[in-house]
């Protein structure tokens, strides 16, 4: 997708130049808020179909902007910024970021970081698929079924869960404590010891080499992450 609409919602002009000249390469149509008040009003006339959001604005945090955002649109943001801490890209994610880029960052970087999102948007529009396959397995939605080389795979209520809530986000970084609350529920978000246990029940029972896991990522000190292609 090289014609897509990118909000670009950053204050500084140089990192903004850098950014929309970055994009614009890459075929998209650019447009800059250097405000929460100028990308607020931008978000909706037209709706871009991506948004990448520097977190630092004159006027607030970009993570309020997150926020509002997600109570109304999954449009895909790209968060960049100076924060490098994990707590800083945690914190994000739990917001509603669907990827993190720490500054300073590459021309090359930042094109792969958003060709992927775009890639991952387009997919979930046919969520309504009820198979999905990667590798040697297939999941069978609809049935609830799993198959790996076509053979029935058992996986716990638990374990069926967890890898459908990994699937549904193929290729976003989910935190410890979105995967917790999705699966176990608002009360189980600091057991973080369940997702080990858990993940490693599913690696074992799905990816052909448990111990280099070409789908079921991990994102150390963050979360998990699927990836359909390994």
């Amino acid at each position: 997708m090289s014609d897509a609409r990118v909000l670009l919602v950053e204050d500084d002009p140089h990192i903004a130049r850098f950014v929309d000249n970055a994009l614009s390469a890459a075929g998209h149509a650019v447009t800059l808020a250097g405000t929460l008040a100028q990308a607020t009003e931008r978000l909706t006339d037209p709706v871009p179909d991506l948004v990448v959001l520097d977190l630092g604005l004159p006027d607030g945090d970009g993570l309020t902007l997150l926020r509002n955002l997600r109570t109304w649109s999954s449009l895909p943001v790209l968060v960049l910024s100076a924060r490098a801490h994990e707590h800083d890209k945690i914190e994000a994610l739990d917001a509603g970021a669907d990827d993190y880029l720490t500054k300073p960052f590459s021309v090359g970087e930042l094109q792969a970081r958003v060709r992927a999102m775009l890639r991952r948007a387009q997919r979930a529009s046919d969520d309504g698929r009820p198979l999905r396959r990667f590798g040697s397995i297939e999941v069978d939605l609809a049935h609830r079924q799993v198959r790996k080389g076509g053979e029935p795979v058992r996986l716990t209520p638990i374990e069926y869960q967890l890898l459908c809530v990994l699937i549904s986000h193929a290729g976003r970084v989910l935190t410890h404590r979105q995967l917790l609350k999705e699966v176990w529920g608002p009360g189980h978000a600091d057991h973080s010891h369940y997702l080990r246990v858990y993940v490693g029940h599913l690696r074992h029972k799905l990816e052909d080499d448990p111990t280099q896991p070409r789908h079921l990522l991990t994102e150390l000190g963050v979360g998990y992450r699927f990836a359909s292609e390994g």
